[in-house]
């Protein structure tokens, strides 16, 4: 079996992987600040939020020219944030405006080659959260089974108008959530297609880890801490009032090393999911609504991650196109237990002769909803 290689750092802590994805996540590590600030010129990084601006996502686009978009490119990203406390200093919309101004800066970089993307409305305003949240002012909190039926129920709607890639870009501490929606879509409705759920911060830990180099992070990512704050003076700054700004650590009762921090950077044993009761609350523990320093956030900090997650999606979107060019999905039956020819008139272009409504097809399996 051959050896699996590295792409080795200046630090041991940091290694990518020689393929596709880590490649290029080395050619943004090693980049200039002035190679960075071109990388985010491409997307045209920072920009005001296009939530209200006509021509940006499905629902404000004139239907014309939603489907004309579709015929070139059939993915549609869906931003996933929530409402919550991120201290005194910072919006309680900070998670839902990070990743869809993310993903209009790659929804403008498509437009340029000539096969624009699709953006959905963030399906989730309000969003799951972890035990450990509850009772924090600003923070509202919808059950698992809302947030789980609301995504489920949008990816059929997404799929029923043609778009048969779909990919969640998730912001917040509710990915348990996400990856049961998917699990459960699949399971309930057997449907060919692309599904994916990303945590963006995951997807470039190595760019969140503090390194001694300029401009760059000092403190390891947890919440509304340097890294969020960084992020939101870069992409949304009137929306951060740094003369109030607090700090604030959390207190755990067990010894360090067995949970993770948000990204993960450590490799421990846990997730910082995987477990409560190890740790005080935030309203006890942290009732300023942050955990770190985000007094010492600059946008600049933010430059890297951002050009890192902007690249990595613009990878991941060419290569699934790439792969299943507009108006195909996966073989149906090595991926469904349908067949081609019960799929064939689903599969059709909406309102194309002889196609049929995802809502009309038979239900099937033990998993199917009653």
């Amino acid at each position: 079996m051959e050896q699996k290689r590295w792409l080795l750092t200046e630090d041991p802590a940091i290694i990518f992987e020689d393929n596709s994805v880590g490649r290029l996540k080395k050619q943004l590590w090693d980049a200039s600040e002035a190679e960075i600030d071109a990388v985010l010129a491409e997307y045209g990084i920072p920009a005001e939020s296009e939530l209200g601006k006509a021509g940006s996502y499905i629902q404000n686009t004139p239907r014309s020219k939603v489907i004309e978009k579709r015929r070139k490119n059939d993915i549609v990203f869906l931003p996933i944030g929530c409402t919550e406390n991120h201290g005194v200093h910072a919006n309680s919309g900070l998670d839902t405006f990070m990743v869809t101004q993310i993903l209009e800066g790659l929804r403008r970089y498509t437009a340029t080659q000539g096969r624009e993307v699709s953006l959905a409305f963030p399906p989730l305003n309000y969003g799951g959260h972890p035990y450990h949240h509850l009772g924090m002012p600003g923070t509202v909190i919808m059950p698992k089974e809302v947030v789980e039926e609301t995504l489920i129920y949008t990816m059929l709607g997404l799929w029923n108008d043609g778009f048969r890639k779909i990919i969640m870009i998730n912001n917040h501490g509710h990915l348990w959530m996400l990856e049961s929606a998917i699990q459960e879509f699949m399971k309930r409705f057997q449907l060919p297609g692309i599904f994916q759920v990303l945590d963006w911060h995951r997807a470039v830990r190595e760019f969140f880890y503090p390194v001694a180099r300029e401009g760059n992070l000092e403190t390891h990512f947890i919440h509304a801490d340097e890294a969020e704050t960084s992020v939101g003076l870069l992409m949304f700054p009137d929306m951060i009032d740094m003369s109030v700004v607090q700090d604030a650590e959390g207190e755990s009762f067990l010894p360090d090393g067995h949970f993770d921090k948000s990204v993960e950077p450590f490799r421990r044993p846990h997730r910082w999911s995987e477990g409560e009761g190890h740790a005080a609350i935030e309203r006890a523990a942290t009732p300023q609504g942050v955990v770190g320093k985000p007094s010492i956030a600059t946008a600049g900090k933010a430059k890297r991650p951002i050009a890192a997650i902007l690249r990595y999606l613009t990878l991941v979107h060419d290569q699934i196109l790439e792969a299943f060019p507009a108006g195909t999905v996966p073989p149906v039956e090595k991926t469904t237990l349908r067949t081609e020819a019960e799929m064939k008139p689903f599969l059709q272009e909406p309102f194309s002769e002889g196609w049929k409504s995802v809502y009309e097809l038979t239900p099937m399996g033990v998993f199917q909803k009653l």
